[in-house]
Formats: structure tokens, C-alpha cells, sequence
């Protein structure tokens, strides 16, 4: 009976090997990629700065800007500026705009934001870039979208780009190389619980 199992596991697994392998051997492209991490889920930033710790450990250079956040002193934040100040992190610096509640002020940020991104966009030195919850930049119409997908697009040729935030629009989609939509089930917060310094910010 273990025999059995055994032998069917290896044969399963041997399948999956030949498939993984010509996957890889299918994949004969160099050259970066486009990820939008979207949906209602919690994780879209946290994953992002997941990439961003994978690529510092290559030694690649990496450029964050922050569109929306800023206010509040966020886990990230503190760890890149003491152990990689050279960095080039922008953020908006205006919070959430539930906050300021001023939609001319908030696209006078905006704009100021994007041409620190687009710098980052034009910079073959740069190996990965994150742009940071810009999606609600299309969705509020603070940035246009063509200007936005055509930097994307224009790109040096080896760089990766990561954007987060929820929606988006199709255009960023049809654009991105990966895209991956993180599902709400449930969140502590919508039971009273707080947000956890570590965890969630």
C-alpha cells in the first residue's frame, strides 16, 4: 500500500516537473517587468516592499514614491531611511485624502509627485520602481491616464515597475506584464480591532 502511494506521488510529481521545466525552458525573454498588485485586500504595499527587500538583497537600485501616504511614519518608511538613506523615496505627503479634503491642492500634489516618478521611469540605473498606491490618482482623475502608461511603457528596458492600490482602470491592466488581485475576506479593523504598528503600518 505505501508502495502504492509512493509510486503514484513520484509519477505526479514527475509530470509536474516536466511541466515546470518547460515553462522555464518557454521563458527565453530578458528583460523587466510591469506588476499591478490591486483588489480590496490588505497586503498590495506590504508586498510590494516585500520586492523592494528581495531587490536590495542583489544590491539593485531601487526608487519608491508614495502617492496618497506620507502623514503618518509608517515601519517601511523608518527602515529604509536609517539603513538605505541614499535611497530615493518621494512621497505625496498630503495623507489621505479623506483627510485634506481639498481635490485642487491634492492634484497640485499629485502633478509634483508624478514628475518625481517619471524621473525615476527614465533612469536605467534604477532596477525596480514602486509606485505606491497611484492607482487612486486615475480613479480620483488627479493624473491622465495616457501620460501615465506611456512612462510606463517607455521605460528603460531592464526595469521592473510595481503599482498597488485598489482599481485602477483597464488601461493599467492591459499594460502590466502581472497582475494580481488580493481578495478581502475579513480584517481586524472592521471588527474594532486597531491598527497594528508592525503589521499594518
Amino acid at each position: 500500500m505505501t508502495t502504492d502511494k509512493n509510486s503514484k506521488h513520484k509519477e505526479t510529481q514527475q509530470k509536474l516537473k516536466e511541466q515546470v521545466d518547460k515553462g522555464i525552458a518557454a521563458a527565453t525573454e530578458q528583460r523587466g517587468v510591469c506588476i499591478l498588485l490591486t483588489g480590496d485586500g490588505k497586503g498590495k504595499s506590504s508586498s510590494a516592499f516585500g520586492m523592494v527587500m528581495r531587490s536590495l538583497g542583489y544590491g539593485h537600485k531601487v526608487g519608491i514614491v508614495q502617492f496618497i501616504k506620507g502623514k503618518q511614519l509608517s515601519g517601511e518608511e523608518i527602515f529604509i531611511k536609517e539603513n538605505y538613506p541614499s535611497m530615493l523615496f518621494y512621497q505625496m505627503g498630503t495623507g489621505f485624502t479623506w483627510d485634506t479634503q481639498d481635490r485642487e491642492a491634492d492634484i497640485t500634489a499629485a502633478l509634483a509627485t508624478w514628475k518625481e516618478a517619471e524621473k525615476l521611469l527614465k533612469n536605467a540605473e534604477i532596477n525596480l520602481v514602486v509606485l505606491d498606491e497611484l492607482t487612486y490618482m486615475l480613479a480620483f482623475n488627479y493624473l491622465e491616464e495616457e501620460a501615465i502608461t506611456k512612462a510606463i511603457q517607455n521605460r528603460p528596458k531592464q526595469q521592473s515597475v510595481i503599482i498597488t492600490g485598489r482599481g485602477g482602470g483597464s488601461a493599467l491592466r492591459k499594460i502590466a506584464d502581472t497582475v494580481a488581485e488580493i481578495k478581502n475576506i475579513k480584517h481586524a479593523y472592521d471588527s474594532g480591532v486597531q491598527a497594528q504598528k508592525g503589521v499594518d503600518f
